[in-house]
């Protein structure tokens, strides 16, 4: 018997009519609910205004806050709540663990680190985000360096631990940069940046975000069969002639660049990759291919829920970090609880 190729096993289209409603079906929630998300808030906006406004027509002051601040606002959060739960999706089927998230080999916490440094020595907004995102890079780079020196055991394991490792360094950091800034002036941004906001997001913020996003997505869905395969293990990837390094490392690279970008441009906002893909394979199951879709479309979607109530339900914004943290973490208990296998 020959040796088994990609083509032995079962089309990359299988259910495609399937994916393709349920893309559907969940593009048309997210046109419902980013509409919604524009017309709610302190100043409130009826169907006609909104409508209006879109067309250029109609109240002044209402265009003004359709296109100056409603609309960048929920551009950013459809961005970073897509590239997160896209990221965390990429993550779990490459570790083949329920529990990574795009927090894992430090993104997360170097962005955060780098953020904190811009912040400290007073730079502009524009490179407090350059900071964040070479800081994420940088952390991921120096997990995967040290990793390719380790020999003798697993790999994924390394790179998981590494992980936590330079995670834990980089938190160590930004503690420290926490106890040395000033109190009244860079603390607070400090601490506002590290709980994640879209408040100040404008269509200048979101336009450079936005092609790093898509460099990074591309990959990933046309390596969608090969992460499939990956997530059975490396001896079954190498018998169908797939090179789980390169590919590994490739998934990696894409799914961390994205992590940065949004990390950059909206701070930390944890949960969103850990949780979400969890609810899409539920919905669509393992398979990658239609998993990567829904779980950028229900994370766009989760997150502008989240976005509309950060700044309703209080006289002051709730930070999304804090409110992605107390709907997440309950959740999460509730996946455990429920003791689901076979969730790749």
């Amino acid at each position: 018997m020959g040796r088994r190729t990609t083509a032995d096993v079962s089309p990359p289209n299988a259910g495609l009519l399937k994916g393709l409603s349920l893309t559907g079906g969940l593009a048309m929630v997210l046109v419902l609910l980013a509409f919604g998300a524009v017309m709610i808030g302190p100043y409130g906006l009826t169907t006609g205004q909104v409508l209006s406004a879109l067309l250029g027509q109609g109240d002044q002051q209402a265009q003004i806050v359709v296109w100056n601040i409603r609309l960048p606002r929920v551009g950013a959060a459809l961005l970073v709540g897509a590239a997160l739960a896209a990221a965390g999706a990429s993550y779990q089927a490459l570790f083949r663990n329920p529990l990574v998230s795009p927090d894992i080999l430090g993104v997360s916490a170097g962005a955060g680190l780098g953020a904190v440094a811009g912040i400290f020595l007073s730079l502009p907004v524009v490179m407090i985000q350059a900071s964040a995102f070479v800081g994420g890079m940088v952390a991921v780079g120096l997990v995967t360096l040290v990793g390719s020196l380790v020999r003798g055991t697993d790999r994924t394991l390394t790179l998981v631990l590494l992980g936590v490792v330079v995670g834990a360094l980089a938190g160590a950091a930004t503690s420290l940069l926490k106890v040395m800034a000033d109190t009244y002036d860079q603390l607070p941004a400090i601490t506002f940046w590290l709980l994640g906001s879209l408040a100040s997001i404008t269509t200048r913020d979101i336009v450079p975000a936005l092609p790093v996003v898509l460099i990074g997505l591309i990959p990933l869905a046309l390596l969608r069969w090969r992460i499939n395969v990956l997530s059975l293990g490396d001896e079954e990837a190498r018998a169908l002639g797939i090179e789980a390094g390169r590919t590994r490392l490739i998934v990696i690279a894409s799914a961390t660049l994205i992590t940065a970008s949004v990390t950059a441009l909206a701070g930390v906002v944890g949960w969103v990759g850990l949780v979400i893909p969890h609810i899409a394979r539920m919905l669509v199951g393992p398979g990658f291919g239609r998993l990567l879709p829904a779980s950028a479309m229900i994370g766009a979607g989760y997150l502008l829920v989240v976005d509309t109530l950060a700044r309703t339900i209080a006289a002051v914004e709730v930070q999304l970090g804090v409110l992605t943290a107390v709907i997440g973490a309950p959740f999460f208990v509730w996946l455990l609880a429920r003791g689901r296998r076979g969730w790749l």
